[in-house]
């Protein structure tokens, strides 16, 4: 065996390497506060490690890029630690930088003969920075998508360049495809390659000029191998461990209450946003914690309009010009005194930025609701990819999801006259039926649980009771508060004198009778399934639907009925008769004339353009409205 070995040294000269690699002299001996550097290296390879897996697994493109990393942290064996490692050890590494740097200068390491060691360190900082920005594209989930593209802005601001620069990083005007392919290319062959290199670089630079001991006259030297190499383990160890602890805290910090239909997976590692969709902005946009300082640096008054270039390029353009310089104002003691009060300022000022970015975060509303509408909106497209992706991609399945999309156009074109929310007393809270803040006031009625039984029970209710109407709060009907018909013209019209006069008459109408016409019109709309409707009280009903001194003295409801001039109450509530009605509520088999302000909203160039919508929107917001849409076996089992 020995021979083995003489015969690799003679060939390779191992034996020297690592004599020159363990054996370095440390004056003073090994010290823990040596051990930042090392950390640094080891968090690299990590990530060198992490990253080329995580490569063979992801496809760089805007059609696919989402797909495949749900496939690693969903299906791939082992996937959510590997890119649980890799998301942490990158944020590690910032902390490690900072740690490093500081030691540094409190040192004066950077002092001659260390200036060249000093500056590529502060180039090897900036690649960092510049690995952590483009990572979080990769993803291709909005999360990553709307922060950077407010990164990619700033680049904007860059005197003469600025806008080409721009240009050259997004590929274009616009993001897509070849924006995220540019992004890739950077994050993992650019800079993983100028790293290696200025990395080489800098170790070169650090044992050419040795050691920077501190107190080695009061300590025995010693060499590298195994004194400080065990600290510089055992430090490694540690940085392992706390990333871990993060990649796994799901299990420490359990969900309250697990979503169906969603992996494990969902809650550890590092989180997968909904797909990035440039068609619908994203409130709870932030930079990673490591550049929000910066974030609140420009949201000073300070660098509003114009001025926004000295916050974003002049000023950080001048710290960093300082810190190259510091090896020159060093050289005397008050120089270097002012360094280290320099990097303090440094880091307590950025501190001091970010805990008030996070404090203004607490305590916005805004941007919480928007922040657990986030998280729900990217747990509901996990929910959609466990049952396949389609060909058109990720986005497709969150577009063509009645829970995702109904609430968003339903604000665009439906919020600023009806509600769709529960309201005390007369619709309860159901958590399959999405709810959206009310217009400031309702001008039309309530469309939450539209179709079912509670709806129409409500609006048929003749009892007054303490209810909001236009003018206040006052003792009415259901029927003629903001609800239902207390908005709008048919306050005062012949449906609403005829629940409160004569459906409140038990002479007219019992109790029963209601009940009936109730279960009828619910089993036309098919929102609730036919288990939850009685059968018999549905032939009733239908019977009381028809008979000509009843209901259909104004309304027609299957049969022809040449007196109808109300809205038709067949299939009422339905899909096909709110697509319908939608379209045109003026049309003869809906309001006509009686119309109240509601416009048609179908696709015609006559039509005004507020009023124009596809035909797939306007079945998203019929199927949201209806709660027609995907959800877990588990969930529908327990409603």
């Amino acid at each position: 065996m020995n021979r083995l070995w003489e015969w690799l040294d003679d060939r390779t000269g191992y034996k020297h390497l690592v004599n020159e690699a363990l054996y370095e002299h440390i004056p003073g001996g090994s010290r823990w506060r040596y051990v930042w550097g090392s950390t640094l290296v080891f968090a690299f390879v990590v990530q060198m490690i992490t990253g080329t897996f995580l490569w063979m697994a992801y496809s760089a493109n805007s059609k696919g890029a989402w797909e495949s990393v749900y496939y690693i942290q969903y299906e791939m064996q082992g996937g959510w630690i590997l890119r649980g490692l890799h998301h942490f050890m990158a944020q590690a590494m910032i902390v490690l930088l900072a740690l490093h740097f500081l030691q540094v200068v409190i040192d004066g390491a950077y002092k001659a003969p260390r200036e060249f060691n000093f500056w590529t360190g502060l180039i090897l900082m900036k690649i960092v920075l510049g690995l952590s920005l483009t990572g979080y594209l990769l993803p291709w989930d909005q999360k990553g998508y709307w922060a950077t593209k407010v990164a990619t802005t700033l680049m904007g601001l860059i005197p003469a360049i600025g806008g080409d620069l721009q240009k050259v990083v997004v590929g274009g005007t616009d993001y897509g495809h070849a924006t995220l392919t540019r992004f890739f290319a950077l994050h993992a062959g650019v800079l993983p390659g100028l790293l290696l290199v200025f990395l080489g670089i800098h170790l070169y630079f650090f044992r050419r000029a040795g050691i920077h001991a501190v107190g080695a006259d009061k300590r025995a030297a010693a060499y590298f191998w195994p004194d400080q190499v065990l600290k510089d383990a055992v430090a490694c160890l540690a940085v392992l461990a706390v990333v871990m602890l993060f990649v796994v805290k799901g299990f420490m910090f359990p969900p309250q209450q697990h979503v169906p239909g969603v992996p494990v997976e969902a809650y550890f590692g590092a989180e997968l946003g909904a797909p990035a969709d440039p068609a619908n902005s994203y409130a709870a946009a932030r930079p990673e914690w490591y550049f929000l300082f910066l974030f609140q640096f420009l949201k000073l008054k300070t660098f509003a309009g114009h001025n926004e270039i000295y916050g974003a390029i002049i000023i950080p353009g001048l710290v960093m010009g300082l810190l190259f310089l510091m090896p020159f104002i060093g050289r005397w003691k008050l120089g270097h005194r002012f360094n280290v009060a320099l990097v303090l300022g440094i880091l307590l000022g950025a501190g001091s930025l970010t805990f008030m970015a996070l404090r203004e975060d607490w305590s916005d509303a805004g941007y919480k609701a928007a922040v657990a509408d986030a998280h729900v909106q990217s747990l509901r497209a996990v929910q959609l990819a466990q049952q396949g992706i389609p060909d058109g991609g990720a986005i497709s399945l969150m577009r063509n999801d009645p829970k995702t999309q109904g609430p968003i156009l339903f604000a665009r074109h439906c919020g600023s006259c009806h509600a769709h929310q529960p309201v005390e007393g007369l619709l309860a809270a159901d958590p399959l039926f999405a709810a959206t803040k009310p217009p400031e006031p309702a001008s039309a009625p309530n469309l939450y649980k539209f179709g079912t039984t509670e709806w129409m029970t409500a609006f048929l209710d003749p009892h007054t009771q303490m209810l909001a109407t236009a003018d206040g709060e006052a003792e009415v009907a259901p029927i003629n508060s903001l609800t239902f018909f207390g908005g709008t013209a048919h306050v005062e019209g012949e449906m609403a004198g005829y629940v409160t006069d004569t459906i409140g008459d038990e002479a007219e109408w019992t109790p029963d009778q209601i009940e009936a016409v109730v279960m009828a019109l619910a089993n036309e709309s098919g929102v609730e399934s036919p288990d939850q409707l009685d059968a018999d009280q549905i032939a009733a009903g239908r019977v009381l639907l028809q008979d000509g001194n009843r209901c259909a003295m104004c309304h027609k409801f299957h049969t022809e009925n040449d007196a109808a001039y109300a809205p038709d109450l067949t299939g009422y509530a339905s899909r096909k008769w709110l697509l319908e009605f939608i379209s045109n509520p003026a049309a003869e088999k809906f309001y006509g004339d009686n119309n109240d302000r509601m416009p048609s909203f179908y696709i015609d160039p006559h039509q005004p353009l507020a009023n124009r919508i596809q035909k797939r929107e306007l079945e998203l917001i019929v199927d949201w409205i209806a709660a027609d849409w995907y959800e877990p076996e588990a969930v529908l089992e327990s409603q």
